[in-house]
Protein backbone atom coordinates (compact mmCIF):
# COMPACT_ATOMS: atom_id res chain seq x y z
CA UNK A 1 0.00 0.00 0.00
CA UNK A 2 1.25 3.61 -0.92
CA UNK A 3 0.98 5.98 1.98
CA UNK A 4 -1.91 6.89 3.17
CA UNK A 5 -3.78 4.10 1.46
CA UNK A 6 -6.84 2.26 3.49
CA UNK A 7 -7.11 -1.45 3.29
CA UNK A 8 -8.95 -2.84 -0.03
CA UNK A 9 -8.45 0.65 -1.60
CA UNK A 10 -7.24 1.16 -4.96
CA UNK A 11 -3.95 2.34 -5.28
CA UNK A 12 -3.81 5.79 -6.83
CA UNK A 13 -2.84 6.33 -10.89
CA UNK A 14 0.00 8.28 -10.54
CA UNK A 15 0.59 9.37 -14.17
CA UNK A 16 4.21 10.39 -15.74
CA UNK A 17 5.20 12.56 -18.43
CA UNK A 18 6.12 9.15 -20.86
CA UNK A 19 4.54 8.99 -24.49
CA UNK A 20 3.61 5.93 -25.62
CA UNK A 21 6.50 5.78 -27.74
CA UNK A 22 8.78 5.82 -25.50
CA UNK A 23 9.86 9.63 -25.32
CA UNK A 24 10.18 11.37 -21.96
CA UNK A 25 11.03 9.87 -18.70
CA UNK A 26 9.56 9.67 -14.73
CA UNK A 27 8.96 12.76 -12.48
CA UNK A 28 9.72 11.74 -9.24
CA UNK A 29 8.30 15.24 -7.56
CA UNK A 30 8.15 17.35 -5.59
CA UNK A 31 4.85 17.74 -7.69
CA UNK A 32 1.15 17.76 -7.65
CA UNK A 33 -0.46 14.32 -8.82
CA UNK A 34 -3.81 15.43 -8.81
CA UNK A 35 -3.18 18.51 -11.07
CA UNK A 36 -1.58 16.45 -13.92
CA UNK A 37 -4.48 14.06 -13.79
CA UNK A 38 -6.97 16.16 -13.89
CA UNK A 39 -4.60 17.44 -16.87
CA UNK A 40 -3.15 14.47 -18.49
CA UNK A 41 -2.82 16.28 -22.00
CA UNK A 42 -0.24 18.91 -20.43
CA UNK A 43 1.48 16.06 -18.50
CA UNK A 44 1.85 14.22 -21.89
CA UNK A 45 0.70 16.49 -24.84
CA UNK A 46 -0.09 14.34 -28.22
CA UNK A 47 2.73 13.47 -30.28
CA UNK A 48 1.53 16.42 -32.89
CA UNK A 49 1.54 18.77 -30.15
CA UNK A 50 4.17 21.65 -31.26
CA UNK A 51 5.32 24.86 -29.88
CA UNK A 52 4.02 27.05 -27.70
CA UNK A 53 0.83 28.80 -27.47
CA UNK A 54 -0.31 31.11 -24.34
CA UNK A 55 -2.09 29.62 -21.49
CA UNK A 56 -5.83 29.06 -22.91
CA UNK A 57 -6.95 27.48 -19.92
CA UNK A 58 -8.29 28.85 -16.34
CA UNK A 59 -10.78 27.69 -14.32
CA UNK A 60 -13.14 29.62 -11.77
CA UNK A 61 -11.92 27.08 -9.12
CA UNK A 62 -8.79 29.53 -8.88
CA UNK A 63 -10.06 32.55 -8.89
CA UNK A 64 -11.12 34.49 -5.60
CA UNK A 65 -14.14 34.34 -4.03
CA UNK A 66 -16.01 37.08 -3.21
CA UNK A 67 -18.84 36.51 -0.63
CA UNK A 68 -21.57 38.57 0.64
CA UNK A 69 -24.77 38.16 2.56
CA UNK A 70 -27.30 37.24 -0.14
CA UNK A 71 -24.29 35.43 -2.37
CA UNK A 72 -20.90 35.14 -3.54
CA UNK A 73 -19.03 36.14 -7.46
CA UNK A 74 -15.96 35.32 -8.75
CA UNK A 75 -14.58 36.66 -12.00
CA UNK A 76 -12.36 35.75 -15.01
CA UNK A 77 -11.06 38.50 -16.54
CA UNK A 78 -7.62 39.28 -18.79
CA UNK A 79 -5.79 39.46 -15.40
CA UNK A 80 -6.20 36.01 -14.44
CA UNK A 81 -6.55 34.91 -18.33
CA UNK A 82 -4.32 37.31 -20.56
CA UNK A 83 -4.69 36.09 -23.76
CA UNK A 84 -8.44 36.55 -22.76
CA UNK A 85 -8.99 40.04 -24.20
CA UNK A 86 -12.46 40.63 -25.34
CA UNK A 87 -14.61 39.08 -22.93
CA UNK A 88 -14.46 38.55 -19.39
CA UNK A 89 -16.64 36.62 -16.92
CA UNK A 90 -18.57 36.36 -13.86
CA UNK A 91 -20.03 33.34 -12.00
CA UNK A 92 -22.44 34.66 -9.33
CA UNK A 93 -25.03 32.80 -6.86
CA UNK A 94 -27.80 34.39 -5.14
CA UNK A 95 -29.61 32.85 -2.05
CA UNK A 96 -33.65 33.30 -2.21
CA UNK A 97 -34.46 36.52 -2.12
CA UNK A 98 -30.66 37.79 -2.26
CA UNK A 99 -29.66 40.34 -4.60
CA UNK A 100 -27.24 42.33 -6.71
CA UNK A 101 -28.40 45.69 -6.01
CA UNK A 102 -29.35 48.28 -8.74
CA UNK A 103 -26.25 49.07 -10.62
CA UNK A 104 -24.98 49.31 -14.41
CA UNK A 105 -22.12 49.25 -16.25
CA UNK A 106 -19.61 50.36 -19.11
CA UNK A 107 -19.98 47.14 -21.09
CA UNK A 108 -22.84 45.00 -22.26
CA UNK A 109 -23.88 42.18 -20.13
CA UNK A 110 -25.00 38.87 -21.10
CA UNK A 111 -26.18 36.35 -18.74
CA UNK A 112 -27.04 32.35 -18.88
CA UNK A 113 -28.98 30.79 -16.24
CA UNK A 114 -27.26 27.33 -15.04
CA UNK A 115 -29.81 26.53 -12.26
CA UNK A 116 -32.58 27.87 -10.25
CA UNK A 117 -34.61 30.94 -10.96
CA UNK A 118 -34.10 34.61 -10.91
CA UNK A 119 -35.95 38.26 -11.45
CA UNK A 120 -34.25 40.61 -13.26
CA UNK A 121 -34.90 44.33 -14.22
CA UNK A 122 -34.22 47.20 -15.90
CA UNK A 123 -34.76 50.45 -17.25
CA UNK A 124 -33.85 51.78 -21.01
CA UNK A 125 -32.71 55.34 -21.97
CA UNK A 126 -36.22 56.12 -23.13
CA UNK A 127 -37.83 55.54 -19.90
CA UNK A 128 -39.12 52.51 -20.42
CA UNK A 129 -39.02 49.69 -18.00
CA UNK A 130 -38.38 45.65 -17.91
CA UNK A 131 -39.23 42.68 -15.49
CA UNK A 132 -39.12 39.16 -16.48
CA UNK A 133 -38.21 35.95 -14.39
CA UNK A 134 -35.69 33.78 -15.91
CA UNK A 135 -35.07 29.87 -15.07
CA UNK A 136 -32.30 27.36 -16.04
CA UNK A 137 -30.86 27.85 -20.13
CA UNK A 138 -32.17 30.94 -20.53
CA UNK A 139 -30.65 34.07 -21.07
CA UNK A 140 -30.36 37.99 -20.93
CA UNK A 141 -28.74 40.77 -22.22
CA UNK A 142 -28.01 44.57 -21.08
CA UNK A 143 -26.59 47.09 -22.87
CA UNK A 144 -23.75 49.31 -21.87
CA UNK A 145 -24.94 51.95 -19.85
CA UNK A 146 -28.41 50.54 -18.81
CA UNK A 147 -29.18 50.01 -15.17
CA UNK A 148 -30.69 47.11 -13.79
CA UNK A 149 -31.10 44.66 -10.62
CA UNK A 150 -30.74 40.56 -10.51
CA UNK A 151 -32.88 38.69 -7.35
CA UNK A 152 -32.67 35.15 -6.43
CA UNK A 153 -36.26 33.57 -6.15
CA UNK A 154 -37.56 30.62 -4.20
CA UNK A 155 -34.63 27.72 -4.48
CA UNK A 156 -31.70 30.78 -5.35
CA UNK A 157 -29.72 31.00 -8.10
CA UNK A 158 -26.46 30.50 -10.12
CA UNK A 159 -25.43 31.89 -13.42
CA UNK A 160 -22.72 32.83 -15.87
CA UNK A 161 -22.01 36.67 -16.84
CA UNK A 162 -20.08 37.83 -19.94
CA UNK A 163 -18.96 41.26 -20.56
CA UNK A 164 -17.79 42.35 -23.82
CA UNK A 165 -14.13 43.86 -22.33
CA UNK A 166 -11.48 41.44 -21.42
CA UNK A 167 -10.77 43.98 -18.59
CA UNK A 168 -13.69 44.30 -17.07
CA UNK A 169 -14.34 43.49 -13.49
CA UNK A 170 -17.66 42.89 -11.63
CA UNK A 171 -16.37 44.54 -8.56
CA UNK A 172 -15.41 48.12 -10.15
CA UNK A 173 -19.13 48.67 -11.74
CA UNK A 174 -21.73 51.86 -10.99
CA UNK A 175 -23.80 50.61 -8.26
CA UNK A 176 -26.68 52.70 -6.76
CA UNK A 177 -25.89 52.60 -3.16
CA UNK A 178 -22.00 54.03 -3.93
CA UNK A 179 -23.29 56.55 -5.62
CA UNK A 180 -25.42 57.87 -2.82
CA UNK A 181 -22.90 57.34 -0.38
CA UNK A 182 -20.61 59.91 -2.48
CA UNK A 183 -22.78 62.37 -3.13
CA UNK A 184 -23.35 65.26 -0.33
CA UNK A 185 -26.48 65.35 1.20
CA UNK A 186 -27.38 68.79 0.56
CA UNK A 187 -27.02 67.50 -3.38
CA UNK A 188 -29.25 64.42 -2.55
CA UNK A 189 -32.26 67.04 -1.05
CA UNK A 190 -32.32 69.18 -4.22
CA UNK A 191 -32.07 65.97 -6.27
CA UNK A 192 -34.89 64.39 -5.39
CA UNK A 193 -36.94 67.31 -3.19
CA UNK A 194 -36.74 65.75 0.12
CA UNK A 195 -34.99 66.73 3.03
CA UNK A 196 -31.52 65.59 3.89
CA UNK A 197 -32.20 63.72 6.93
CA UNK A 198 -33.76 60.98 4.32
CA UNK A 199 -30.27 60.43 3.78
CA UNK A 200 -29.09 59.24 6.85
CA UNK A 201 -29.43 55.67 7.08
CA UNK A 202 -28.19 54.83 3.26
CA UNK A 203 -25.20 52.79 3.47
CA UNK A 204 -22.30 54.55 3.40
CA UNK A 205 -20.00 52.18 0.54
CA UNK A 206 -21.15 50.40 -2.17
CA UNK A 207 -23.45 47.32 -0.83
CA UNK A 208 -23.35 44.87 -4.73
CA UNK A 209 -24.86 42.11 -3.18
CA UNK A 210 -27.40 41.98 0.38
CA UNK A 211 -29.55 39.84 1.85
CA UNK A 212 -33.73 40.47 1.13
CA UNK A 213 -36.48 38.57 1.22
CA UNK A 214 -37.96 36.55 -1.32
CA UNK A 215 -40.08 39.03 -3.85
CA UNK A 216 -43.85 38.26 -4.94
CA UNK A 217 -45.89 37.53 -8.05
CA UNK A 218 -44.10 39.96 -10.95
CA UNK A 219 -47.67 41.19 -11.39
CA UNK A 220 -47.54 42.37 -7.80
CA UNK A 221 -44.46 44.08 -8.50
CA UNK A 222 -45.30 45.72 -11.87
CA UNK A 223 -44.47 49.46 -11.84
CA UNK A 224 -46.22 51.29 -15.01
CA UNK A 225 -44.22 53.65 -16.96
CA UNK A 226 -45.80 55.97 -18.90
CA UNK A 227 -43.43 55.56 -22.24
CA UNK A 228 -44.15 51.56 -22.20
CA UNK A 229 -42.19 48.45 -21.83
CA UNK A 230 -38.62 47.87 -23.40
CA UNK A 231 -39.54 46.02 -26.68
CA UNK A 232 -36.97 44.64 -28.08
CA UNK A 233 -37.25 41.95 -24.78
CA UNK A 234 -33.90 41.96 -22.82
CA UNK A 235 -34.45 37.75 -22.07
CA UNK A 236 -34.25 35.17 -24.68
CA UNK A 237 -34.97 31.20 -23.72
CA UNK A 238 -31.81 29.31 -25.49
CA UNK A 239 -33.19 25.54 -24.34
CA UNK A 240 -36.56 26.75 -25.88
CA UNK A 241 -34.83 26.75 -29.57
CA UNK A 242 -34.72 23.98 -31.77
CA UNK A 243 -31.45 22.77 -31.85
CA UNK A 244 -29.93 21.24 -34.75
CA UNK A 245 -28.90 17.84 -33.93
CA UNK A 246 -26.15 15.90 -35.84
CA UNK A 247 -24.41 12.17 -34.96
CA UNK A 248 -22.24 12.78 -31.64
CA UNK A 249 -24.52 15.82 -30.46
CA UNK A 250 -26.31 19.00 -30.80
CA UNK A 251 -25.94 22.59 -31.33
CA UNK A 252 -28.32 25.85 -30.37
CA UNK A 253 -26.92 29.59 -31.98
CA UNK A 254 -27.80 32.93 -30.76
CA UNK A 255 -26.64 35.69 -31.65
CA UNK A 256 -28.90 39.38 -32.89
CA UNK A 257 -30.69 37.47 -35.59
CA UNK A 258 -32.87 35.54 -32.85
CA UNK A 259 -31.75 37.77 -29.97
CA UNK A 260 -32.28 41.51 -31.26
CA UNK A 261 -30.79 43.26 -28.11
CA UNK A 262 -27.70 41.21 -28.42
CA UNK A 263 -25.95 43.17 -30.48
CA UNK A 264 -22.67 42.75 -29.20
CA UNK A 265 -22.47 39.22 -27.71
CA UNK A 266 -23.27 35.94 -29.78
CA UNK A 267 -23.00 31.94 -28.86
CA UNK A 268 -23.72 28.53 -29.19
CA UNK A 269 -24.68 25.94 -26.42
CA UNK A 270 -22.94 22.73 -27.28
CA UNK A 271 -23.90 19.24 -26.92
CA UNK A 272 -21.01 16.42 -27.09
CA UNK A 273 -21.88 12.79 -26.44
CA UNK A 274 -19.70 10.50 -25.12
CA UNK A 275 -16.91 9.54 -27.61
CA UNK A 276 -17.61 12.69 -30.25
CA UNK A 277 -16.04 15.87 -30.80
CA UNK A 278 -16.71 19.37 -32.38
CA UNK A 279 -15.55 19.19 -35.41
CA UNK A 280 -12.41 20.93 -36.52
CA UNK A 281 -13.05 24.66 -37.40
CA UNK A 282 -12.73 27.76 -36.96
CA UNK A 283 -13.99 31.49 -35.93
CA UNK A 284 -13.44 34.21 -39.14
CA UNK A 285 -14.78 37.17 -36.87
CA UNK A 286 -13.94 37.08 -33.55
CA UNK A 287 -11.70 35.20 -30.58
CA UNK A 288 -14.04 32.70 -28.34
CA UNK A 289 -14.46 32.44 -24.82
CA UNK A 290 -15.98 28.97 -23.38
CA UNK A 291 -17.46 28.21 -20.39
CA UNK A 292 -17.93 24.01 -19.73
CA UNK A 293 -21.12 23.49 -17.50
CA UNK A 294 -20.92 19.47 -17.14
CA UNK A 295 -18.49 16.72 -18.43
CA UNK A 296 -14.80 16.81 -19.14
CA UNK A 297 -13.35 17.33 -22.48
CA UNK A 298 -10.19 18.02 -24.50
CA UNK A 299 -9.14 21.28 -27.01
CA UNK A 300 -6.40 20.89 -29.35
CA UNK A 301 -5.57 24.46 -31.08
CA UNK A 302 -3.89 25.08 -34.14
CA UNK A 303 -2.04 28.56 -34.19
CA UNK A 304 0.16 28.20 -37.64
CA UNK A 305 3.64 27.47 -38.12
CA UNK A 306 3.51 24.47 -37.15
CA UNK A 307 2.12 25.08 -33.89
CA UNK A 308 -0.75 23.21 -31.84
CA UNK A 309 -1.19 22.58 -28.19
CA UNK A 310 -3.50 20.84 -26.07
CA UNK A 311 -5.78 21.54 -23.23
CA UNK A 312 -8.03 19.89 -20.74
CA UNK A 313 -11.37 21.28 -19.44
CA UNK A 314 -13.92 20.32 -16.90
CA UNK A 315 -17.12 21.96 -15.64
CA UNK A 316 -16.36 25.07 -13.82
CA UNK A 317 -13.46 25.59 -16.62
CA UNK A 318 -12.79 29.02 -19.07
CA UNK A 319 -10.88 28.07 -22.48
CA UNK A 320 -9.92 31.03 -25.10
CA UNK A 321 -9.29 30.37 -28.60
CA UNK A 322 -7.62 33.47 -30.72
CA UNK A 323 -9.54 34.72 -33.68
CA UNK A 324 -9.61 32.35 -36.51
CA UNK A 325 -7.39 29.57 -35.33
CA UNK A 326 -7.93 25.97 -36.09
CA UNK A 327 -9.63 24.16 -33.26
CA UNK A 328 -11.66 21.24 -32.04
CA UNK A 329 -13.19 19.52 -28.62
CA UNK A 330 -13.19 15.95 -28.03
CA UNK A 331 -15.56 14.64 -25.31
CA UNK A 332 -12.89 11.85 -22.85
CA UNK A 333 -15.52 11.41 -20.13
CA UNK A 334 -18.54 9.18 -19.83
CA UNK A 335 -20.43 12.10 -19.28
CA UNK A 336 -22.03 14.62 -21.98
CA UNK A 337 -20.18 17.74 -22.42
CA UNK A 338 -21.79 20.85 -22.56
CA UNK A 339 -20.31 24.10 -23.16
CA UNK A 340 -20.82 27.95 -24.33
CA UNK A 341 -19.17 28.91 -27.00
CA UNK A 342 -19.09 32.66 -26.77
CA UNK A 343 -17.83 35.54 -29.13
CA UNK A 344 -17.29 39.50 -28.93
CA UNK A 345 -20.11 39.84 -32.39
CA UNK A 346 -23.91 40.45 -33.25
CA UNK A 347 -23.35 37.24 -35.35
CA UNK A 348 -22.05 33.47 -34.53
CA UNK A 349 -19.67 32.33 -37.53
CA UNK A 350 -17.77 29.22 -38.35
CA UNK A 351 -15.90 27.38 -41.00
CA UNK A 352 -15.78 23.84 -41.20
CA UNK A 353 -13.00 22.03 -42.38
CA UNK A 354 -14.79 19.28 -43.73
CA UNK A 355 -17.69 21.68 -45.83
CA UNK A 356 -14.25 23.72 -47.05
CA UNK A 357 -12.89 20.76 -48.39
CA UNK A 358 -15.80 19.55 -49.96
CA UNK A 359 -17.19 22.59 -51.79
CA UNK A 360 -13.47 22.85 -53.22
CA UNK A 361 -12.74 21.33 -56.86
CA UNK A 362 -11.84 17.47 -55.83
CA UNK A 363 -8.86 17.20 -57.80
CA UNK A 364 -7.28 20.27 -55.83
CA UNK A 365 -8.09 18.82 -52.93
CA UNK A 366 -6.53 15.60 -53.82
CA UNK A 367 -3.26 17.13 -55.05
CA UNK A 368 -2.71 19.31 -52.32
CA UNK A 369 -2.88 16.88 -49.69
CA UNK A 370 -2.17 13.34 -51.71
CA UNK A 371 -5.53 12.47 -50.33
CA UNK A 372 -6.98 9.14 -51.34
CA UNK A 373 -10.76 8.79 -53.08
CA UNK A 374 -11.86 7.16 -49.77
CA UNK A 375 -11.39 10.75 -47.94
CA UNK A 376 -12.50 12.67 -51.10
CA UNK A 377 -16.10 10.49 -51.53
CA UNK A 378 -16.37 11.16 -47.09
CA UNK A 379 -16.45 14.64 -47.59
CA UNK A 380 -19.78 16.58 -46.59
CA UNK A 381 -21.09 19.23 -48.09
CA UNK A 382 -23.78 20.13 -45.43
CA UNK A 383 -21.86 21.17 -42.01
CA UNK A 384 -22.34 19.01 -39.16
CA UNK A 385 -20.85 21.07 -35.71
CA UNK A 386 -20.48 17.54 -33.44
CA UNK A 387 -19.49 14.49 -35.27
Amino acid sequence: MTKGQQPNEKPMLIPQPIRSDGAGGPDLGPRDVMRDRQNPDMLVPPATDNGLLPNLRMSFSDTHMQLNHGGWSREITVRDLPIATTLAGVNMSLTPGGVRELHWHQQSEWAYMIWGTARITSVDQKGRNFIADVGPGDLWFFPKGLPHSIQGLEDGCEFLLVFDDGSFSDLNTLSISDWFAHTPPEVLSVNFGVPESAFQSMPKEQVYIFQDTVPSSIESQEVQSPYGTVPPTFKHRLLAQEPLITPGGSVRIVDSTNFPISTTVAAALVEIQPGAMRELHWHPNADEWQYYLTGQGRMTVFGGNGIARTFDYRAGDVGYVPVAMGHYIQNTGTDTLWFLEIFRSDRFEDVSLNQWMALTPRDLVRDNLNAPPELLDALRKVKWPVV
